[in-house]
């Protein structure tokens, strides 16, 4: 569907959004208007109150509730005390009179007032039950009217959503009526946007010849770690071949045994520690090549000749790491292990 197409849609659309808004903003809602009816009253005597005054005596709901449940307990004891001393005085001074001027009470007149009572308490029960049915109505209808100005609110703010979407809308499709104006695909373009493929093209077949080159090199380098392990494996038979020697010329069997755990604490201590290679270039040096991700670090340690002092340690492979401090503090107190524990957890550390 073309923007022409959708153009009277979207003006009806827009049309019936602003139509309910201002339904919605003229609507007599009584809500409303009860709640500046309320901010508005004045009780009477607000103003003698105690802890409130008379402009914020409407305003808490729950310190009107207090305020009148003590004013009802307060009058009806004050109910209560006057008809007790109603009937006091009325009994004093029927007893102290004189019998000629005293009321005459008879049964008839008891049972007129037993009949007022009644017709009385009747009246208080109707009255009672009429202002409960009053508090349900209130407390069954109270939850309508929130969800009624909730559903009011909502339909407004999705009137006031659906006003902006169609704006943008319009705005959108005036925008792009003017970014791409009849015909909007010209033969520069298309040779431009052709260009631009054939430059992602040769990107593309670049990005395919470099990983190619790095397949070349991963097999060249499986062909060496082959040849290697060959190399390996002929020098273990060699070795095997030297022990199965050794065996038959030592007469100590343990020889064997604690040959073999050396070897293989010296591959779990390799594998553990990440260590490469090692090897003696002289008789007081040893160079060690660790493997920490995505670099190799080596550690050359000289020592003084025929004696186990540590002279000097030399690092590679870290050189945007400050390990001087370090190594002059272990070269000081003689501690190898400390030493090349420390580099490591740096290095790492960087990873």
């Amino acid at each position: 569907m073309s923007a022409t197409e959708l153009e009277p849609t979207l003006n009806i659309h827009l049309d019936t959004a602003r139509a309910l808004q201002k339904s919605l903003n003229d609507a007599p809602l009584r809500i409303v208007a009860d709640r500046e009816k309320f901010k508005t009253h004045r009780l009477e005597g607000a103003e003698d109150w105690e802890g409130a005054s008379a402009d914020d005596s409407l305003k808490d709901p729950a310190l009107v509730a207090n305020d009148v449940a003590a004013q009802i307990s307060f009058l009806r004891k004050l109910k209560f005390q006057y008809l007790e001393q109603n009937a006091k005085d009325k009994y004093i001074k029927t007893i102290v009179s004189d019998i000629d001027d005293a009321p005459l009470i008879t049964a008839t007149t008891n049972e007129e007032l037993r009949t007022s009572n009644e017709l009385k308490k009747e009246k208080l029960k109707a009255a009672k039950d009429q202002l409960a049915q009053k508090y349900q109505d209130i407390r069954t209808l109270a939850p309508l009217v929130e969800q009624d100005c909730n559903r009011a609110k909502a339909l407004t703010t999705e009137a006031t959503t659906l006003s902006q979407q169609i704006l943008d809308a319009r705005l959108a499709l005036t925008r792009l009526r003017q970014a791409h104006p009849h015909p909007r695909l010209t033969v520069a373009t298309a040779s431009a946007h052709l260009e631009s493929q054939v430059m992602q093209m040769q990107e593309f077949d670049e990005k395919v010849q470099g990983v190619n080159d790095r397949v070349a090199s991963v097999k060249e380098k499986v062909k060496e770690s082959a040849r290697e392990v060959e190399r390996l494996r002929v020098k273990r038979a060699e070795v095997e071949k030297g022990v199965k020697t050794g065996e038959v010329e030592v007469e100590d069997g343990r020889v064997v045994g604690l040959y073999d755990w050396f070897t293989a604490s010296l591959d779990l201590h390799r594998s553990i520690m990440s260590l490469i290679s090692s090897h003696s270039p002289s008789e007081n040096s040893l160079v060690l090549t660790y493997l920490i991700p995505p670099r190799e670090l080596t550690i050359t340690l000289l020592f003084i000749p025929n004696t186990r002092q540590l002279a000097e340690a030399q690092v590679t492979g870290i050189d945007d790491i400050d390990v001087a401090e370090v190594v002059d503090s272990h070269i000081l107190t003689n501690d190898v292990p400390g030493l090349v524990a420390a580099v490591l957890v740096r290095a790492r550390a960087q990873v």
